[in-house]
């Protein structure tokens, strides 16, 4: 059976390395299917043809007509990384102005199981409306892979600390589409 991997990027640089983890997680067996902000697409733009070619799917980043058919099967999990301080604010919220963000706000109702990684720095991490809205994610049930159990922010300017945990990520996916949390 296949499984279908929704897998969300915002426009933070770890967002170059999408193509290797589309084959990652195609390797562990999912059916990958590329959504991106509208700024990661733009981020993106010469590559999108060839990624849509990579994953067999059309490459998202806007909704879709009403009266148009979904191009893409129904998702069994969705991975949101790396997802910015905006994405991640107004995923909280339920300020649904993007694709992105309207699929995961919608996927919380739809007992999707959802994996994410923030991929902000020291200086967005101190905000005091980012800690609301990882803890508002984590309980609607939301796997947030942050510090401690993911990506531990750095100074502004200074990169990535340690890279980015793209093989954490696809490894807490597949634990957490497995119990269907």
């Amino acid at each position: 059976m296949t499984r279908t991997l929704y897998l969300f990027c915002s426009a933070a640089p770890p967002v170059f390395d999408v193509a290797r983890v589309i084959e990652d997680a195609q390797a562990r067996g999912w059916d990958v299917c590329l959504g991106l902000t509208p700024s990661a697409a733009g981020w993106l733009a010469e590559s999108l043809d060839g990624l849509a070619v990579l994953t067999g799917h059309p490459v998202r980043w806007h909704y879709r007509h009403p009266a148009e058919l979904s191009p893409w099967p129904d998702p069994d999990a969705v991975l949101l990384a790396p997802a910015t301080f905006n994405t991640m604010n107004a995923w909280a919220l339920g300020l649904t102005d993007t694709y992105v963000v309207g699929v995961v706000a919608e996927g919380i109702g739809k007992r999707i199981p959802m994996v994410t990684v923030p991929c902000v720095n020291t200086a967005f991490a101190v905000h005091p409306q980012f800690e609301r809205s990882l803890a508002t994610l984590r309980t609607a049930g939301v796997q947030v892979l942050y510090g401690e159990e993911g990506l531990r922010p750095a100074e502004p300017g200074a990169g990535l600390p340690d890279g980015f945990p793209w093989q954490l990520a696809l490894d807490a996916v597949d634990a957490t589409a497995a119990a269907g949390i």
